[in-house]
């Protein structure tokens, strides 16, 4: 994931400033450092473990909340001495129990449609659920093809005929029923956007 032997642990008197990110919404969660026994552990754990300050040692998101950090990936910035940590937050990431550290807002700008997707995941997943997620799923993926057809038509006739408030709210349907059908097929909007980023380099 990364080597510990690359990081310059001596410019912050031992420490090294974490940005945590959620690898799914990419919103900032927290601000947290490391020293190299709490990035070792990280490495190790596969769950974020920090450097409190204030206690003076070691700390791991979620001993005692239960909100923890699964570690996706640990990316260092151009001097070596700072570090960007994605994860998959499993709870709040703040202890006054918000999603986040900076703020009350939830995932937001184009987060919004990976916090969707995540939803859109756990729902599907759950066959003895009651939710309309679960239902579509279990219904099968013609069904689901057939709705984003359904939603991409009103989407449409929205756009050209439509106030504002129907086109949005159609865009916002054919997002929803799109992001599962991805789901039902094993794929994520992950695979959308490197496609774009493919596109974007031509």
């Amino acid at each position: 994931m990364i080597d510990p032997d690359a990081l310059d642990f001596d410019k912050g008197g031992g420490l090294i400033p974490a940005i945590v990110q959620d690898v799914d919404t990419l919103q900032v969660l927290t601000l947290a450092y490391m020293d190299r026994a709490a990035l070792e552990e990280t490495i190790e754990s596969g769950e974020a473990t920090f450097f409190s300050r204030s206690r003076g040692g070691r700390w791991r998101k979620g001993e005692t909340s239960g909100d923890r950090l699964r570690t996706v990936s640990i990316t260092p910035d151009c001097d070596a001495d700072a570090l960007v940590v994605k994860v998959r937050p499993v709870g709040n990431a703040c202890h006054l129990n918000r999603i986040s550290c900076f703020g009350d807002e939830d995932a937001p700008g184009v987060g919004r449609l990976g916090r969707l997707e995540r939803t859109v995941a756990g729902r599907a997943a759950d066959s003895g659920s009651s939710s309309y997620t679960a239902r579509l799923k279990a219904e099968g993926l013609k069904r689901i093809a057939q709705k984003v057809g359904e939603e991409g038509v009103e989407t449409a006739l929205a756009g050209v005929a439509g106030p504002d408030d129907e086109l949005t709210s159609e865009a916002a349907d054919l997002l929803y029923h799109l992001t599962l059908l991805l789901n039902a097929r094993g794929l994520d909007l992950e695979a959308v956007m490197r496609v774009l980023a493919a596109r974007a380099r031509r």
